[in-house]
């Protein structure tokens, strides 16, 4: 985890609020939504979104992935860069790097930041013991969803279902349903999410 630490590029929080903030007042804009509009669609408060917006808040994973869902948009999309990239490679050194001020975790976008792909790649440090429950409902259009387990052990729970992933291990899904990702472990656990669009063809 060190290693990661001292190799990527690591964003000062107060850059970082700056760059979710223009994300979601773009995503929102080109929705056509207001503030209490988005508001009502994530169930998160105007006033908290205000904040958000303004770059004056350090929201959690959970807060924002709330966020993502009413803006139909996956987790990942809301740290890419506001401008497109004309550089199709991502280098080691430039990937953001975030770590969620309530669990500890630290996720790292890995694909090009901007680039015009329905795929994105994020890398996941996730601590011992944390705990992150998402209220993940469905989007549109679908996105989906693979964890692949690179060292450790996870325990996901999609809805009703459970599922223990260990190295090597790689869970498929579609994020229309709450999760929950926990690390029953006394050791980081290491993932890759690799997310998808789906095109209407898809359907």
């Amino acid at each position: 985890m060190k290693e990661i630490k001292e190799s990527t590029e690591t964003e000062a929080p107060s850059g970082l609020n700056d760059r979710i903030a223009q994300r979601v007042r773009d995503l929102r804009a080109a929705r056509g939504l207001s503030l209490d509009a988005l508001a009502t669609h994530c169930g998160v408060s105007r006033s908290m979104i205000s904040l958000i917006e303004r770059g004056e808040s350090s929201p959690t994973a959970v807060l924002l992935e709330k966020l993502a869902t009413g803006l139909g948009v996956s987790l990942a999309s809301l740290f890419e860069a506001p401008a497109p990239a004309a550089d199709p490679v991502s280098r080691l050194a430039s990937q953001l790097q975030w770590r969620d001020p309530h669990s500890g975790y630290v996720r790292r976008n890995v694909s090009p930041s901007g680039f015009a792909s329905p795929i994105q790649i994020v890398e996941v440090m996730f601590p011992p013991k944390a705990r992150v429950a998402y209220e993940t409902a469905a989007r549109e259009p679908l996105i989906h969803q693979q964890v692949w387990v690179l060292d450790g052990v996870i325990e996901l729970t999609l809805g009703d279902d459970r599922h223990r992933l260990e190295t090597g291990d790689c869970l498929a899904m579609v994020l229309d349903r709450p999760m929950s990702y926990y690390n029953p472990s006394r050791k980081t656990t290491r993932y890759a999410v690799v997310i998808a669009t789906a095109p209407s063809s898809w359907r």
